[in-house]
Order: structure tokens, then C-alpha cells, then sequence
């Protein structure tokens, strides 16, 4: 295997880990990078930039991340709150009055990030074309009557995360959450990350698709004691899971031109790996001497633990902040105190304060799993015993 990038002395067990993926767990093209302390230790890529084809990953190939996405539309909602122009206790009908409609009227901006509005499926899929219009999706959450009483319960908001953060920092700033990102994050950070990728850039992107479970695998993702349970949402019609993921109805072409450039926050965005471990070091600290993303107490946000236990659109128990996953066993990551989020089929960023360790890991090969990957896991393992 063909690894290139960067190495810094004493993380070896990742490169180790990396070629692992490639020989034992069906890796097609992936890259991973780590920064410690606000200083890039791990940049790594092989492979191809297709599933479907042969030319090289290259330097810059970048892939779409899927719900990784979720915890940067988070950061800019965090952020707002931290200038001062969203009250994370004040109802989102506060700044959108549309969605007061269905009983929604007390629903917090918290309640939202944290998978607490009740609204993670839609009495009616969207199209895909409707699903990109972006006017859509925020129309049908706003009329949208909650699952359950918004506040008592969490599960996950799948697909609906997209038009709910996106509205809100729409009606918030001015701007589409793809400008805002593009202007506020990745310019000053110096990051290959979109929500909305620019027709320039997608010479770059490579196509994802899935790859074959290895023999010796166990499956992919969310292996935990219920597991029939758990098959059985994915498989039964009209259960709350299948509603959720199924939110757009036919599933869309992920590789599609129009669906790439489409600002869906919930699933769409596109990043390398460096870009992804980068926006994660921002969160705690200057990086290269950039801009430090998050304040102290915004920080405290991210990992402080809003939502925790069966989860009722995973099943299994989850633990969400506002708007990041939290370190535990649907989620795996460095250690109690981390934060991030990964990507149905494979990809992950993450944060972990205690260590100073920012990770981020894509792949064009997508696996079955909602969370826990494999391939993720052996290399934040790999991170771990680097410490």
C-alpha cells in the first residue's frame, strides 16, 4: 500500500493503523489527519480518489462527509450564540416565526441542536429536488407537528437537522449556513470544507459508494446488545427510524453535481481530512496562529451533556451536547470528555481537551454503520496508544 503525507515521530501506530484499513477492512481511498495541541502530527492519504475508478487520492481530494457535517453546522449555531445574536434558551419561533406552527411554539433553539424537538421525520419525504430547493425543507419542519413533546425525550433528527439549523441561521444572519461557513470558518481557518461546494472545486471530489463487509468482520456500526432491535427499526415500514433516514424519498445520488452544491448541514458537506482535524483544533485553541474558534465557555457547550440514553430513532443509547455526539458506546472516541461527530458509513471528526488531540478521518468507501465504524475506531485507537 501506497501510503502518502506526513508523520511526525512517536504516532507510527496510525500509519500502521491506516494500512490495516486497506488490507483487512475493505478500504478503497481514505485519509486521516490529527493535530496536537494546534500542530498538524498525522496526515495521511491512499488509495483511490474513487471507489469506482483508479486514479490516485491525491493531496487535496476531498470526499462528502455525511452527518460529520452536523457538528460544524453546530459550531455555527455555538458561534452565533457566542457573538451575542442567538439566545440558545429562547424559542426558535423567537427568530422564525413560521415555526410556531403544530404546537411548536415553546421549542427551544437548545432543544434543537441537542435532537430534542421532536421532529426528526416528515408526514410527507421530501423529494430529492425538493430536498435542495431551500425552501422546501424549511417549510415542511415548520408545519410539521412533533413526535413527541419537544424536551422530554432525544432522537435523532437524521435528515431534518439540514432545514432546521440552516433556517435558523438563515433567519439569524442574513446569510445561507454555506456563506456563513465559507466566510466566518473556512476562509480564516484555511479550510478545504464546504456546505455548498463551489462549481471550482469539484474537480476534486471523489465519488463514494459502498464496499464489501471484509469476511472477518463483525458488521459495521452500532453493535450493541439490541441488536435485532435495532435491524428491525432500520427494516420495519413506518418505523420512526426508517421515517427519519427516509426523510428524502428516493434516497439521493450523494455523488449527483446538484446534490453537492445543495447546502444540506444534516449530511452535505465536503472536506478533506486535514480540514476536518483542523476545524476541530480551532474549537480549543489557536492553530498555526489563526483564529481561536470557540471561547472557554463555548467550549464548555460542546461537551457538556444535554441528551443521554435510548435514543428513539438509533435505538441504542446515545449522548449528544448541543449539536456534537459525546464520547460513549454508539459513538467511540478518545475519551469522556471528547466531542464531534462522525458519518453514516465511515467518516468521523472529533475533539478531545484532555489530550489537545483534533482528529479527522474520510473515505469513499461507506460501510452499513451509522456510528462506531471500524475503520474510524482502529485509527483513534491507534491515536490513543500514540499519547
Amino acid at each position: 500500500m501506497d501510503v502518502q503525507g506526513t508523520l511526525a515521530a512517536g504516532f507510527e501506530p496510525v500509519a500502521e493503523a491506516f494500512v490495516r484499513n486497506f488490507e483487512q477492512r475493505g478500504e478503497q481511498g481514505a485519509a486521516v489527519a490529527v493535530y496536537r495541541h494546534g500542530r498538524k502530527v498525522v496526515d495521511l492519504w491512499a488509495g483511490t480518489r474513487d471507489t469506482d475508478g483508479t486514479e490516485p487520492w491525491a493531496v487535496d481530494t476531498a470526499q462528502i462527509v455525511r452527518s460529520v457535517t452536523k457538528g460544524v453546522a453546530a459550531a455555527v449555531v455555538l458561534l452565533l450564540h457566542q457573538r451575542g445574536q442567538i439566545d440558545l434558551d429562547a424559542p426558535v419561533g423567537t427568530y422564525w416565526p413560521e415555526f410556531k406552527a403544530g404546537g411548536k411554539d415553546r421549542v427551544l433553539v437548545r432543544q434543537l441542536l441537542a435532537h430534542r424537538a421532536g421532529l426528526p421525520a416528515l408526514d410527507r419525504p421530501l423529494t430529492p429536488a425538493e430536498a435542495i430547493d431551500s425552501v422546501s425543507g424549511p417549510a415542511a419542519v415548520a408545519a410539521q407537528r412533533p413526535e413527541w413533546e419537544p424536551g422530554t425525550d432525544h432522537g435523532y433528527h437524521a435528515q431534518t437537522y439540514s432545514w432546521l439549523t440552516a433556517e435558523l441561521v438563515r433567519r439569524v444572519t442574513g446569510r445561507t449556513i454555506g456563506r456563513w461557513v465559507a466566510e466566518e470558518i473556512a476562509r480564516p481557518l484555511g479550510l478545504d470544507f464546504w456546505i455548498g461546494l463551489p462549481p471550482e472545486e469539484a474537480h476534486r471530489v471523489g465519488r463514494i459508494g459502498p464496499v464489501a463487509e471484509p469476511p472477518t468482520a463483525q458488521g459495521g456500526g452500532l453493535r450493541l446488545r439490541a441488536k435485532r432491535s435495532v435491524a428491525d427499526a432500520y427494516r420495519t415500514p413506518g418505523s420512526l427510524t426508517r421515517r427519519a433516514f427516509g426523510a428524502i424519498d428516493p434516497l439521493p445520488d450523494e455523488n449527483d453535481p446538484a446534490y453537492r452544491a445543495a447546502e444540506l448541514p444534516a449530511s452535505g458537506g465536503i472536506s478533506t481530512a486535514r480540514a476536518l482535524a483542523r476545524f476541530y483544533a480551532a474549537t480549543m485553541g489557536p492553530v498555526d496562529g489563526g483564529p481561536r474558534l470557540f471561547a472557554p465557555a463555548t467550549l464548555a457547550q460542546a461537551r457538556t451533556e444535554e441528551s443521554a440514553g435510548p435514543d428513539r430513532v438509533l435505538i441504542v443509547p446515545t449522548r449528544y451536547s448541543l449539536g456534537f455526539m459525546l464520547h460513549g458506546p454508539a459513538a467511540p472516541m478518545l475519551g469522556p470528555g471528547s466531542f464531534g461527530h462522525p458519518g453514516r458509513g465511515g467518516s468521523l471528526g472529533l475533539a478531545d481537551p484532555e489530550s489537545g488531540i483534533a482528529f479527522g478521518y474520510v473515505t469513499n468507501g461507506l460501510r452499513k454503520g451509522v456510528t462506531a465504524d471500524p475503520r474510524a475506531q482502529a485509527l483513534v485507537r491507534a491515536v490513543r496508544s500514540a499519547l
